[in-house]
């Protein structure tokens, strides 16, 4: 996993409360578990004309002009700002790899629904839980001005604007550490693997008939 410590990047808009996961990545393309190639169908049924399924060529796809992905102005954005609520609905973890393979690394929100807010962190995103007056503030400034960018410090706990304000947010202590270090729970096993080794070493002595292969 991908660690993460300071990002400065453009800002794009989710303008809208209780966006769910199957709005965030549609439930047909949930037979792959591969953890990518997901990032050309996030919000397919948003960003798109036509309706979207697994293996399709998206770049041959009418686009819906007025959703904000297909937009220049925030192409490359790496920082998603959205509203109350987001991720809410069924527990795919396909809805936080979508959104890290488009390219999104934070997400900031007034509150976001628990289990993608757990998922988030396992699969290298930062979600930042802001007051929804401070939300309002960032998507006006956003709205406002091209190019909006925003630099978020996972080691100060801050979010940044272009024109100097500092936001402070809370995150729990494990999970920072976690994302800071780049370790999933794959990665945190792999911390402990002399005493694992250690211990199925003592076990193969201690047991030896337990280990035979049977032929």
């Amino acid at each position: 996993m991908k660690s993460f410590i300071a990002e400065r990047s453009r800002v794009a808009p989710m303008d809208r409360a209780n966006v769910d996961t199957d709005l965030i990545i549609p439930k047909q393309f949930l037979k792959s578990i591969r953890r990518s190639g997901f990032g050309p169908h996030l919000f397919d049924d948003l960003r798109y004309m036509d309706e979207g399924y697994p293996g399709q060529d998206c770049s041959r796809r009418p686009q819906n002009p007025d959703f904000p992905l297909n937009q220049a102005r925030y192409q490359g954005a790496g920082i998603l700002l959205a509203r109350e609520n987001f991720g809410c609905g069924s527990s795919r973890e396909h809805a936080p790899w979508a959104l890290e393979d488009h390219g999104f690394r934070c997400l900031i929100a007034p509150s976001f629904a628990d289990i993608f807010y757990n998922n988030c962190f396992k699969n290298g995103i930062l979600p930042i839980v802001l007051d929804a007056a401070i939300v309002d503030t960032l998507f006006e400034q956003m709205y406002a001005t091209e190019g909006y960018e925003l630099t978020v410090d996972l080691e100060a706990q801050q979010v940044t604007t272009p024109t100097g304000e500092v936001y402070e947010f809370e995150v729990d202590e494990f999970r920072r550490h976690c994302l800071l270090k780049g370790l999933d729970d794959i990665g945190l096993t792999l911390e402990d693997g002399a005493a694992i080794r250690a211990y199925e070493q003592a076990a193969r002595e201690r047991s030896p008939w337990l280990f035979d292969v049977i032929k």
